[in-house]
Order: structure tokens, then C-alpha cells, then sequence
């Protein structure tokens, strides 16, 4: 039984790792990013554990003025990272 325990926390450990959990997160607000010409995916960035958008209409888009994204990107990526945290928690 303890051993169980001793793996499931070192499982629990790995995927909650800050580095792990920002390079999901970034794939995930990069594939919501939304797709003109595609110079909003290639200029977003994965910068130690920050996401960095740099083009100038990132906020606009982050804000809802895109109907690929309605929501923008950062809100429904920090709803996948609570449902990330959620499911690593459930096992």
C-alpha cells in the first residue's frame, strides 16, 4: 500500500511540475490561438513559464475580437490548467 502512495506522489509531482504544466499550457493557448496568416501562432512564445504573445493586435485577440476565439486565449487556457490540476488530482 505504501508504495502505491510513494508512486502516485512521485506521478502527482511530475505532471504538476510548474515546467511541465507551462509547456502544456502553451500548447494549448497556442492551438486556440486563432488562424488568419498564422502570425499569432508563430509569435507566441514560450518564455521560462510565461507565455509571451508578441505581435501587436495580441491583446485585441486575447479580448474577444477574433470569432475563432470569442473568449480570447487566456481565459480558457487557465480553465485547462485548473482542469489539468483537477484531473492529475483524481489520478
Amino acid at each position: 500500500m505504501s508504495g502505491e502512495i510513494i508512486r502516485r506522489i512521485a506521478q502527482l509531482e511530475k505532471a504538476l511540475d510548474p515546467n511541465v504544466m507551462a509547456r502544456e499550457a502553451y500548447s494549448y493557448f497556442r492551438d486556440i490561438t486563432p488562424v488568419r496568416t498564422g502570425n499569432a501562432q508563430r509569435r507566441t512564445r514560450l518564455s521560462g513559464d510565461e507565455i509571451r504573445a508578441d505581435y501587436a493586435y495580441a491583446q485585441r485577440l486575447d479580448d474577444g475580437w477574433s470569432r475563432q476565439a470569442p473568449r480570447g486565449m487566456t481565459e480558457p487556457t487557465e480553465r485547462f490548467i485548473r482542469d489539468y490540476i483537477n484531473k492529475q488530482a483524481k489520478g
